[in-house]
Protein backbone atom coordinates (compact mmCIF):
# COMPACT_ATOMS: atom_id res chain seq x y z
CA UNK A 1 0.00 0.00 0.00
CA UNK A 2 1.31 3.47 -0.88
CA UNK A 3 0.37 6.89 0.43
CA UNK A 4 -0.94 9.71 -1.75
CA UNK A 5 0.81 12.86 -0.56
CA UNK A 6 0.54 16.55 -1.40
CA UNK A 7 3.59 17.31 -3.59
CA UNK A 8 5.87 20.33 -3.26
CA UNK A 9 4.49 23.07 -5.52
CA UNK A 10 6.95 25.96 -5.31
CA UNK A 11 8.64 28.03 -2.64
CA UNK A 12 5.72 30.37 -2.02
CA UNK A 13 3.05 27.64 -1.72
CA UNK A 14 2.78 25.72 1.57
CA UNK A 15 -0.80 24.47 1.45
CA UNK A 16 -3.81 23.97 -0.77
CA UNK A 17 -7.47 22.96 -0.79
CA UNK A 18 -8.79 19.64 -2.09
CA UNK A 19 -10.95 20.90 -4.94
CA UNK A 20 -12.23 17.64 -6.43
CA UNK A 21 -11.52 13.90 -6.25
CA UNK A 22 -11.69 12.42 -9.74
CA UNK A 23 -12.04 8.85 -8.42
CA UNK A 24 -13.90 7.16 -5.58
CA UNK A 25 -12.75 4.67 -2.95
CA UNK A 26 -12.49 1.22 -4.53
CA UNK A 27 -11.87 2.55 -8.04
CA UNK A 28 -9.05 1.00 -10.06
CA UNK A 29 -6.48 3.46 -11.39
CA UNK A 30 -3.50 3.21 -13.67
CA UNK A 31 -0.16 4.90 -13.22
CA UNK A 32 -0.44 8.50 -14.42
CA UNK A 33 -4.24 8.72 -13.95
CA UNK A 34 -5.41 11.95 -12.33
CA UNK A 35 -6.63 11.26 -8.78
CA UNK A 36 -7.65 14.72 -7.61
CA UNK A 37 -7.45 18.43 -8.27
CA UNK A 38 -5.81 20.67 -5.68
CA UNK A 39 -6.56 24.40 -5.53
CA UNK A 40 -3.66 26.60 -4.42
CA UNK A 41 -3.24 30.33 -3.97
CA UNK A 42 -2.13 30.68 -7.59
CA UNK A 43 -3.21 27.74 -9.76
CA UNK A 44 -5.07 24.44 -9.68
CA UNK A 45 -2.83 21.37 -9.75
CA UNK A 46 -3.71 17.80 -10.73
CA UNK A 47 -2.22 15.02 -8.60
CA UNK A 48 -1.68 11.76 -10.50
CA UNK A 49 -1.21 8.15 -9.37
CA UNK A 50 2.46 7.19 -9.10
CA UNK A 51 1.58 3.52 -9.61
CA UNK A 52 -1.36 1.36 -10.69
CA UNK A 53 -3.72 -0.04 -8.10
CA UNK A 54 -6.96 0.55 -6.21
CA UNK A 55 -7.85 3.70 -4.28
CA UNK A 56 -8.15 2.23 -0.78
CA UNK A 57 -9.07 5.29 1.23
CA UNK A 58 -9.72 9.02 0.83
CA UNK A 59 -8.36 10.66 3.99
CA UNK A 60 -8.92 14.34 3.17
CA UNK A 61 -12.25 15.31 1.65
CA UNK A 62 -13.16 17.99 -0.88
CA UNK A 63 -12.99 21.50 0.58
CA UNK A 64 -10.41 20.57 3.24
CA UNK A 65 -7.12 22.45 3.55
CA UNK A 66 -3.99 20.29 3.28
CA UNK A 67 -0.27 20.99 3.68
CA UNK A 68 2.72 20.04 1.55
CA UNK A 69 3.77 16.45 2.31
CA UNK A 70 0.50 15.55 4.04
CA UNK A 71 -1.06 12.15 3.29
CA UNK A 72 -4.49 12.65 1.72
CA UNK A 73 -5.27 9.07 0.63
CA UNK A 74 -3.93 5.56 0.22
CA UNK A 75 -3.47 3.41 -2.87
CA UNK A 76 -3.10 -0.36 -2.82
CA UNK A 77 -0.29 -1.81 -4.90
CA UNK A 78 -1.17 -3.80 -8.01
CA UNK A 79 -3.15 -3.13 -11.15
CA UNK A 80 -6.71 -3.48 -10.03
CA UNK A 81 -8.64 -6.52 -11.25
CA UNK A 82 -5.70 -8.68 -12.38
CA UNK A 83 -2.90 -7.81 -9.99
CA UNK A 84 -1.75 -11.41 -9.31
CA UNK A 85 -2.60 -14.83 -7.87
CA UNK A 86 -2.80 -13.83 -4.20
CA UNK A 87 -5.36 -11.18 -5.01
CA UNK A 88 -7.49 -13.56 -7.09
CA UNK A 89 -8.53 -15.73 -4.14
CA UNK A 90 -9.90 -12.96 -1.99
CA UNK A 91 -11.56 -11.60 -5.09
CA UNK A 92 -13.36 -14.91 -5.53
CA UNK A 93 -14.49 -14.82 -1.91
CA UNK A 94 -15.77 -11.32 -2.35
CA UNK A 95 -17.76 -12.42 -5.37
CA UNK A 96 -19.37 -15.14 -3.27
CA UNK A 97 -20.45 -12.60 -0.73
CA UNK A 98 -21.66 -10.31 -3.46
CA UNK A 99 -23.75 -12.96 -5.26
CA UNK A 100 -26.44 -13.10 -2.60
CA UNK A 101 -26.86 -9.37 -2.96
CA UNK A 102 -28.45 -9.52 -6.42
CA UNK A 103 -31.15 -11.87 -5.05
CA UNK A 104 -32.25 -9.23 -2.62
CA UNK A 105 -32.86 -6.04 -4.60
CA UNK A 106 -32.88 -4.14 -1.32
CA UNK A 107 -29.12 -3.31 -1.39
CA UNK A 108 -29.73 -0.22 -3.60
CA UNK A 109 -29.10 1.87 -0.46
CA UNK A 110 -25.39 1.73 -1.39
CA UNK A 111 -25.95 3.40 -4.78
CA UNK A 112 -28.31 5.87 -3.10
CA UNK A 113 -25.59 6.81 -0.65
CA UNK A 114 -23.15 7.17 -3.50
CA UNK A 115 -25.54 9.35 -5.51
CA UNK A 116 -24.74 12.60 -3.74
CA UNK A 117 -21.04 11.89 -4.21
CA UNK A 118 -21.38 11.16 -7.90
CA UNK A 119 -23.56 14.21 -8.45
CA UNK A 120 -21.11 16.25 -6.44
CA UNK A 121 -18.15 15.07 -8.47
CA UNK A 122 -19.82 14.81 -11.86
CA UNK A 123 -19.21 18.51 -12.42
CA UNK A 124 -16.03 20.43 -11.77
CA UNK A 125 -16.68 23.06 -9.13
CA UNK A 126 -14.69 25.39 -6.93
CA UNK A 127 -14.55 24.42 -3.24
CA UNK A 128 -16.60 27.50 -2.29
CA UNK A 129 -19.31 26.54 -4.80
CA UNK A 130 -19.30 22.94 -3.54
CA UNK A 131 -19.64 24.10 0.07
CA UNK A 132 -22.46 26.52 -0.73
CA UNK A 133 -24.30 23.83 -2.69
CA UNK A 134 -24.11 21.43 0.27
CA UNK A 135 -25.31 24.11 2.69
CA UNK A 136 -28.33 24.84 0.50
CA UNK A 137 -29.07 21.24 -0.42
CA UNK A 138 -28.44 21.78 -4.12
CA UNK A 139 -27.05 19.04 -6.37
CA UNK A 140 -24.27 20.38 -8.59
CA UNK A 141 -25.57 18.39 -11.57
CA UNK A 142 -28.63 20.65 -11.54
CA UNK A 143 -26.64 23.90 -11.51
CA UNK A 144 -26.24 25.71 -14.82
CA UNK A 145 -22.63 26.86 -15.32
CA UNK A 146 -21.80 30.07 -17.18
CA UNK A 147 -18.16 28.99 -17.54
CA UNK A 148 -17.10 27.93 -21.09
CA UNK A 149 -15.53 24.71 -19.79
CA UNK A 150 -18.43 23.90 -17.48
CA UNK A 151 -16.77 24.63 -14.12
CA UNK A 152 -19.33 25.63 -11.46
CA UNK A 153 -18.63 28.69 -9.33
CA UNK A 154 -20.32 30.29 -6.34
CA UNK A 155 -22.28 32.72 -8.52
CA UNK A 156 -23.75 29.79 -10.48
CA UNK A 157 -24.97 28.16 -7.25
CA UNK A 158 -26.44 31.43 -6.05
CA UNK A 159 -28.27 32.11 -9.31
CA UNK A 160 -29.63 28.55 -9.21
CA UNK A 161 -30.83 29.07 -5.67
CA UNK A 162 -32.48 32.35 -6.63
CA UNK A 163 -34.90 30.36 -8.77
CA UNK A 164 -36.33 28.75 -5.64
CA UNK A 165 -36.48 31.46 -2.98
CA UNK A 166 -40.23 31.67 -3.56
CA UNK A 167 -40.76 29.37 -0.55
CA UNK A 168 -38.59 31.72 1.47
CA UNK A 169 -41.07 34.49 0.72
CA UNK A 170 -43.13 33.78 3.87
CA UNK A 171 -40.97 36.24 5.85
CA UNK A 172 -42.29 38.83 3.39
CA UNK A 173 -45.83 37.83 4.35
CA UNK A 174 -44.97 38.67 7.93
CA UNK A 175 -43.64 42.03 6.85
CA UNK A 176 -47.05 43.28 5.71
CA UNK A 177 -48.32 42.61 9.22
CA UNK A 178 -45.69 45.02 10.52
CA UNK A 179 -47.46 48.16 9.27
CA UNK A 180 -50.21 47.57 11.82
CA UNK A 181 -47.53 47.82 14.50
CA UNK A 182 -45.99 51.15 15.50
CA UNK A 183 -43.30 52.54 13.21
CA UNK A 184 -40.75 51.92 15.91
CA UNK A 185 -41.36 48.21 15.50
CA UNK A 186 -39.91 48.36 11.98
CA UNK A 187 -36.46 48.72 13.51
CA UNK A 188 -36.61 45.03 14.50
CA UNK A 189 -36.90 43.96 10.85
CA UNK A 190 -33.82 42.01 9.77
CA UNK A 191 -32.68 43.02 6.31
CA UNK A 192 -31.61 40.15 4.04
CA UNK A 193 -27.89 39.53 3.66
CA UNK A 194 -25.80 36.77 2.18
CA UNK A 195 -22.47 35.69 3.64
CA UNK A 196 -19.89 34.23 1.28
CA UNK A 197 -16.56 32.69 2.14
CA UNK A 198 -13.63 33.96 0.09
CA UNK A 199 -12.03 31.46 -2.23
CA UNK A 200 -8.43 30.60 -1.40
CA UNK A 201 -7.23 32.61 -4.37
CA UNK A 202 -9.32 35.68 -3.57
CA UNK A 203 -8.15 35.60 0.06
CA UNK A 204 -4.52 35.44 -1.11
CA UNK A 205 -5.01 38.33 -3.52
CA UNK A 206 -6.54 40.41 -0.71
CA UNK A 207 -3.67 39.58 1.63
CA UNK A 208 -0.97 40.44 -0.91
CA UNK A 209 -2.58 43.74 -1.90
CA UNK A 210 -2.73 44.84 1.74
CA UNK A 211 0.88 43.71 2.26
CA UNK A 212 1.96 45.76 -0.77
CA UNK A 213 0.35 48.89 0.65
CA UNK A 214 1.78 48.30 4.12
CA UNK A 215 5.36 47.42 3.12
CA UNK A 216 6.07 49.63 0.09
CA UNK A 217 6.24 53.41 -0.01
CA UNK A 218 3.87 53.39 -2.97
CA UNK A 219 3.34 56.45 -5.13
CA UNK A 220 1.72 56.94 -8.55
CA UNK A 221 2.57 59.32 -11.37
CA UNK A 222 0.46 59.92 -14.49
CA UNK A 223 0.83 60.94 -18.10
CA UNK A 224 -1.15 60.63 -21.32
CA UNK A 225 -0.34 59.09 -24.66
CA UNK A 226 -1.54 60.15 -28.09
CA UNK A 227 -2.39 56.80 -29.67
CA UNK A 228 -2.77 58.19 -33.21
CA UNK A 229 0.48 56.75 -34.57
CA UNK A 230 -0.06 53.27 -33.10
CA UNK A 231 -3.64 53.11 -34.36
CA UNK A 232 -2.43 54.18 -37.80
CA UNK A 233 0.23 51.43 -37.86
CA UNK A 234 -2.30 48.82 -36.74
CA UNK A 235 -4.79 49.96 -39.37
CA UNK A 236 -2.22 49.73 -42.17
CA UNK A 237 -0.47 46.55 -41.06
CA UNK A 238 -3.05 44.43 -39.21
CA UNK A 239 -4.21 42.35 -42.20
CA UNK A 240 -0.70 41.46 -43.41
CA UNK A 241 0.42 40.90 -39.84
CA UNK A 242 -2.39 38.42 -39.18
CA UNK A 243 -1.90 36.71 -42.53
CA UNK A 244 1.81 36.20 -41.80
CA UNK A 245 1.75 35.42 -38.08
CA UNK A 246 -1.83 34.09 -37.58
CA UNK A 247 -2.36 36.43 -34.62
CA UNK A 248 -3.91 39.89 -34.30
CA UNK A 249 -1.66 42.91 -33.82
CA UNK A 250 -2.91 44.32 -30.52
CA UNK A 251 -1.84 47.15 -28.25
CA UNK A 252 -0.09 44.97 -25.65
CA UNK A 253 2.93 44.22 -27.83
CA UNK A 254 3.52 47.96 -28.32
CA UNK A 255 3.27 48.63 -24.59
CA UNK A 256 5.47 45.66 -23.71
CA UNK A 257 8.15 46.86 -26.13
CA UNK A 258 7.91 50.42 -24.81
CA UNK A 259 8.18 49.25 -21.18
CA UNK A 260 11.26 47.14 -21.96
CA UNK A 261 12.88 50.10 -23.72
CA UNK A 262 12.19 52.36 -20.73
CA UNK A 263 13.39 49.74 -18.21
CA UNK A 264 16.74 49.55 -20.01
CA UNK A 265 17.15 53.29 -19.44
CA UNK A 266 15.97 53.16 -15.82
CA UNK A 267 17.18 49.80 -14.41
CA UNK A 268 16.13 50.56 -10.81
CA UNK A 269 12.50 50.18 -11.89
CA UNK A 270 13.34 46.62 -12.99
CA UNK A 271 14.65 45.73 -9.52
CA UNK A 272 13.46 44.50 -6.14
CA UNK A 273 14.41 45.11 -2.52
CA UNK A 274 15.98 42.22 -0.59
CA UNK A 275 16.59 43.33 2.99
CA UNK A 276 19.01 46.24 2.67
CA UNK A 277 20.08 45.26 -0.84
CA UNK A 278 18.68 46.35 -4.19
CA UNK A 279 18.66 43.48 -6.69
CA UNK A 280 18.96 44.87 -10.23
CA UNK A 281 17.63 42.36 -12.74
CA UNK A 282 19.37 42.16 -16.10
CA UNK A 283 16.49 40.35 -17.77
CA UNK A 284 12.97 41.45 -18.68
CA UNK A 285 10.17 39.07 -17.66
CA UNK A 286 7.04 41.18 -18.02
CA UNK A 287 3.91 40.22 -16.10
CA UNK A 288 0.60 40.80 -17.89
CA UNK A 289 -2.37 41.09 -15.52
CA UNK A 290 -5.32 38.94 -16.64
CA UNK A 291 -8.79 38.94 -15.11
CA UNK A 292 -9.88 35.33 -14.48
CA UNK A 293 -13.06 33.95 -12.91
CA UNK A 294 -11.64 33.68 -9.40
CA UNK A 295 -9.58 36.87 -9.45
CA UNK A 296 -6.66 38.64 -11.06
CA UNK A 297 -3.62 36.59 -12.06
CA UNK A 298 -0.34 37.83 -13.53
CA UNK A 299 1.26 35.32 -15.93
CA UNK A 300 4.72 36.26 -17.20
CA UNK A 301 6.05 36.82 -20.72
CA UNK A 302 9.64 35.57 -20.46
CA UNK A 303 12.58 37.46 -21.98
CA UNK A 304 10.29 40.01 -23.58
CA UNK A 305 13.31 41.99 -24.80
CA UNK A 306 14.22 39.10 -27.12
CA UNK A 307 10.76 38.67 -28.61
CA UNK A 308 9.24 40.25 -31.69
CA UNK A 309 5.75 41.76 -31.82
CA UNK A 310 4.17 38.52 -33.07
CA UNK A 311 5.90 36.41 -30.41
CA UNK A 312 4.72 38.77 -27.66
CA UNK A 313 1.13 38.72 -28.96
CA UNK A 314 1.13 34.91 -29.18
CA UNK A 315 2.61 34.55 -25.70
CA UNK A 316 0.04 36.91 -24.17
CA UNK A 317 -2.85 35.20 -25.98
CA UNK A 318 -1.68 31.78 -24.80
CA UNK A 319 -1.27 32.89 -21.18
CA UNK A 320 -4.65 34.66 -21.16
CA UNK A 321 -6.34 31.53 -22.53
CA UNK A 322 -4.71 29.40 -19.82
CA UNK A 323 -5.74 31.88 -17.13
CA UNK A 324 -9.38 31.82 -18.17
CA UNK A 325 -9.48 28.03 -18.44
CA UNK A 326 -7.68 27.69 -15.09
CA UNK A 327 -4.79 25.72 -16.60
CA UNK A 328 -1.87 28.01 -15.74
CA UNK A 329 1.19 26.30 -14.31
CA UNK A 330 3.17 27.74 -11.42
CA UNK A 331 6.04 28.38 -13.80
CA UNK A 332 3.74 30.71 -15.78
CA UNK A 333 3.31 32.96 -12.73
CA UNK A 334 6.70 33.09 -11.06
CA UNK A 335 9.60 35.50 -11.43
CA UNK A 336 8.18 38.59 -13.17
CA UNK A 337 10.30 41.77 -13.01
CA UNK A 338 7.65 44.37 -13.95
CA UNK A 339 3.88 44.28 -14.52
CA UNK A 340 1.46 45.83 -17.01
CA UNK A 341 -2.26 45.97 -16.21
CA UNK A 342 -4.97 47.15 -18.60
CA UNK A 343 -8.07 48.48 -16.88
CA UNK A 344 -9.10 50.06 -20.16
CA UNK A 345 -10.57 46.76 -21.33
CA UNK A 346 -13.32 47.32 -18.73
CA UNK A 347 -13.73 51.03 -19.50
CA UNK A 348 -11.49 52.51 -16.80
CA UNK A 349 -10.40 56.05 -17.66
CA UNK A 350 -7.91 56.45 -14.79
CA UNK A 351 -6.67 54.36 -11.86
CA UNK A 352 -3.76 53.86 -9.46
CA UNK A 353 -2.54 50.24 -9.83
CA UNK A 354 -1.15 48.46 -6.75
CA UNK A 355 2.35 46.99 -6.90
CA UNK A 356 2.78 43.29 -7.57
CA UNK A 357 5.39 42.78 -4.86
CA UNK A 358 8.32 42.20 -4.69
CA UNK A 359 8.35 44.16 -7.97
CA UNK A 360 8.82 47.92 -7.54
CA UNK A 361 6.92 49.14 -10.60
CA UNK A 362 3.61 48.55 -12.40
CA UNK A 363 2.20 50.33 -15.45
CA UNK A 364 -1.54 50.93 -15.73
CA UNK A 365 -3.16 51.27 -19.17
CA UNK A 366 -6.62 52.79 -19.57
CA UNK A 367 -9.42 53.42 -22.02
CA UNK A 368 -8.61 55.10 -25.35
CA UNK A 369 -10.90 58.10 -25.65
CA UNK A 370 -11.19 60.89 -28.21
CA UNK A 371 -10.26 64.20 -26.58
CA UNK A 372 -9.56 67.68 -28.01
CA UNK A 373 -5.80 68.24 -28.13
CA UNK A 374 -3.93 71.47 -28.89
CA UNK A 375 -1.72 70.75 -31.90
CA UNK A 376 -0.22 74.23 -31.84
CA UNK A 377 -1.23 77.73 -30.77
CA UNK A 378 -3.91 77.90 -33.44
CA UNK A 379 -5.15 74.32 -34.06
CA UNK A 380 -7.16 71.83 -32.03
CA UNK A 381 -7.81 68.23 -33.07
CA UNK A 382 -9.71 65.31 -31.62
CA UNK A 383 -7.10 62.66 -30.86
CA UNK A 384 -7.36 59.10 -29.43
CA UNK A 385 -5.78 59.65 -26.01
CA UNK A 386 -4.94 57.23 -23.19
CA UNK A 387 -3.99 58.06 -19.62
CA UNK A 388 -1.17 55.88 -18.32
CA UNK A 389 -0.13 55.47 -14.68
CA UNK A 390 3.07 54.25 -13.07
CA UNK A 391 2.88 53.08 -9.46
CA UNK A 392 6.35 52.67 -7.95
CA UNK A 393 8.14 51.98 -4.69
CA UNK A 394 9.48 55.32 -3.49
CA UNK A 395 11.98 53.56 -1.22
CA UNK A 396 14.36 53.01 -4.14
CA UNK A 397 12.80 54.99 -7.00
CA UNK A 398 12.93 58.79 -6.90
CA UNK A 399 10.01 60.78 -8.22
CA UNK A 400 12.10 62.32 -11.02
CA UNK A 401 13.18 58.86 -12.15
CA UNK A 402 9.59 57.60 -12.18
CA UNK A 403 8.40 60.62 -14.16
CA UNK A 404 11.21 60.27 -16.72
CA UNK A 405 10.47 56.55 -17.07
CA UNK A 406 6.83 57.29 -17.85
CA UNK A 407 7.77 60.07 -20.28
CA UNK A 408 10.06 57.58 -22.07
CA UNK A 409 7.18 55.08 -22.36
CA UNK A 410 4.99 57.88 -23.77
CA UNK A 411 7.62 58.95 -26.34
CA UNK A 412 8.22 55.39 -27.53
CA UNK A 413 4.49 54.76 -27.94
CA UNK A 414 3.92 57.99 -29.84
CA UNK A 415 6.75 57.05 -32.23
CA UNK A 416 6.13 53.30 -32.80
CA UNK A 417 8.95 52.97 -35.33
CA UNK A 418 11.40 53.81 -32.54
CA UNK A 419 10.32 50.59 -30.78
CA UNK A 420 12.05 48.62 -33.53
CA UNK A 421 15.23 50.58 -33.00
CA UNK A 422 15.05 50.42 -29.18
CA UNK A 423 14.34 46.68 -29.35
Amino acid sequence: MSEIKVPAMGESITEGTVSRWMVKEGDTVNQGDVLLELETDKVNIEISAEESGVLEKIIRQEGETVEIGETIGTLSAGSGGGSGAPASEPAAEEKKTVTPAPEAPTPPPAPVAAAPESSDSAKTASPSARKLARERGIELDQVQSKDPIGRVYQDDVKSHNNLAPAPAAPPASKAPAAPSAPAAGSSTYTKPVERQRMSRRRATIAKRLVEAQQTAAMLTTFNEVDMTAIMDVRKRRKDKFKEKHEINLGFMSFFTKAVVGALKKFPTINAEIDGEDVVLKKYYDIGIAVSAKEGLVVPVVRDADRLGFAEIEKSIADLASKARSNTLALSDLQGGTFTITNGGTFGSLLSTPILNTPQVGILGMHKIQLRPVAIDAERMENRPMMYIALSYDHRIIDGSEAVRFLVTVKELLEDPESLLIEG
